[in-house]
């Protein structure tokens, strides 16, 4: 059941990661609704309509473009890609909830920042806990399989979490 009335703000790894091993729904399962800024957006789209992500963003109503109310927020963060930049202003302008977030210094910053952190794994493991999914291992090996650099470090911590 979703959370009402949460803030979670995605960036693009997530979206891809998840579209790829079919599970985008689960974000609308688990928060009903999810914020990305403008650049996330574009960045997901790049690479046309056979990219992971692309038709399934377009396609998901409750994934919600959302744009910054000061840009410039987002300059301070020169040293993370656009989007995981936006995602992290955006995230502090409306005091998010939730970032979800996959990229280490991104999570770095989102850290320091006092932010909420998951990642897609985490996104995996709360779908288990709520009974969506039976298990995590499967999901990690497709996303593996699809070009989703994990850590053996995150894999194994996600697979002693999910308790498989």
């Amino acid at each position: 059941m979703p959370e009402p009335h949460r803030i979670v703000i995605s960036n693009a790894t997530p979206l891809i990661g998840l579209s790829l091993i079919n599970n985008l729904h689960l974000l609308k399962v688990l928060y009903d609704e999810v914020l990305v800024p403008p650049a996330v957006y574009a960045e997901v789209l790049t690479g046309g309509p056979d990219r992971p992500g692309s038709i399934e963003l377009q396609n998901a109503i409750w994934i919600k473009k959302t744009q910054l109310q000061d840009p410039r927020r987002a300059d301070l963060l020169s040293d993370l890609d656009r989007g995981e930049a936006e995602v992290l202003a955006l995230a502090q302008e409306l005091n998010a909830d939730l970032v979800i977030m996959d990229e280490r210094l991104g999570r770095r910053h989102a850290k320091r920042l006092g932010l909420t952190l998951t990642g897609t794994l985490g996104v995996l493991l709360r779908a288990k806990a709520q009974g969506h999914i039976d298990k995590v291992r499967p999901w990690i090996g497709e996303l593996q399989k699809g070009g989703i650099h994990l850590s053996d470090f995150l894999v194994e911590e996600a697979l002693q979490l999910a308790e498989e």
